[in-house]
């Protein structure tokens, strides 16, 4: 049986964890959980194995010395430097583009956690084995909470080692998510997927053709630069973007989901970086990094890289304190710091 690909987007800003991730080094590659970057993190998910092949990365140009020194000497990794952001499609089909036709793609965010390595290389091999059946496959990750910031897919009819997927759905609002939840009918979408790369290139010029015509030509007329490849910047930088979700996957016919129940987090702001840390909080619940004293404090979340943080009598609370910002927010309000002037207008 061939390696499977694993196919590393490292496209995200991180901006709902300013002012610690900035986009200088955002959060891909900062160690928010582990003493590993979250990058690393994902690399070594499936390095040492040799059911997986090195890993590609897609990047922007302003990070490939960070990944390269983040990868180390890691025999057979290769680089593919974006000329333009344009969403998860066309990263995605770049790298399919330079793989074998027949080569399995296992596309992951760099920016995500799992706490459960060897649950995650059970449902990679899963759904390696659908996606050789060209199917295009989503792992379902199991919801234990009524999560309204997630897309969810609901399961269809059972497939060898998975489901496939009856419907993809949006955002929902709470009474909605509760719902899922009860029903155990529904999954979170978590943005890890695995495709044979021609069949992917395939669907992606049946249902985007425009995007699948210009990602050929910037392949065909891009170059090699040691294990650097660069895409040509003009029929790229001509694409309309696109998520791989609306592109692809709510167009096929073909679409299915393996279920993954990892400790799966994407640690998309504060309060999910807060959960993903439980392991380290106090007996009320509270997680503190740096020189920081709590009192009478329930479920506060609180970090400096310097300067004490001293609280007393709050509740639900992330305080922040980084290369000379200070952010406050309650844990419902953690999901919109990004649209704060200072994580706006780096």
């Amino acid at each position: 049986m061939s390696a499977i690909h694993p196919v590393i987007l490292c496209g995200g800003s991180g901006t709902r964890l300013w002012p610690v991730s900035r986009k200088v080094v955002p959060k891909p590659f900062l160690p928010l959980v582990s003493e590993q970057t979250l990058f690393e993190q994902a690399v070594g998910r499936v390095a040492g194995d040799d059911r997986f092949a090195p890993p590609m990365v897609v990047a922007g140009a302003a990070h490939a010395d960070l990944i390269t020194a983040q990868l180390g000497d890691m025999p057979g990794a290769r680089l593919v430097i974006e000329p333009a952001a344009k969403n998860t499609a066309p990263a995605i089909a770049l790298a399919a583009a330079l793989l074998p036709e027949d080569a399995v793609m296992l596309v992951c965010p760099s920016d995500h956690h799992i706490a459960d390595s060897a649950a995650f290389r059970a449902a990679a091999l899963a759904a390696a084995a659908l996606a050789r059946e060209d199917h295009l496959v989503s792992f379902g990750i199991a919801a234990d909470r009524p999560e309204t910031g997630y897309g969810y897919l609901r399961r269809g009819e059972p497939l060898a080692g998975g489901y496939a997927i009856r419907q993809f759905v949006e955002k929902p609002d709470l009474a909605r998510a509760q719902a899922y939840l009860a029903s155990g009918e529904y999954s979170w979408n978590g943005g890890i997927f695995a495709f044979r790369a021609g069949h992917l290139l395939a669907e992606l010029a049946a249902h985007r053709p425009g995007m699948a015509r210009l990602v050929a030509e910037a392949v065909a007329g891009g170059r090699e630069d040691g294990a650097r490849f660069h895409p040509a910047p003009e029929p790229f930088a001509a694409i309309e973007g696109d998520s791989i979700d609306y592109a692809v996957m709510e167009n096929t016919a073909r679409a299915a989901m393996v279920p993954a129940d990892m400790g799966w987090s994407d640690i998309g702001n504060w309060a999910a970086l807060a959960d993903a840390l439980v392991g380290e909080a106090d007996a009320s619940g509270n997680v503190a990094r740096g020189r920081v004293d709590l009192a009478a404090c329930r479920n506060v979340f609180a970090t400096s890289d310097g300067p004490r943080i001293s609280a007393v009598g709050l509740e639900g609370v992330c305080i922040v304190v980084s290369g000379g910002e200070v952010l406050v927010t309650t844990r419902e309000g953690a999901q919109a710091v990004g649209k704060l002037p200072g994580a706006v207008n780096q």
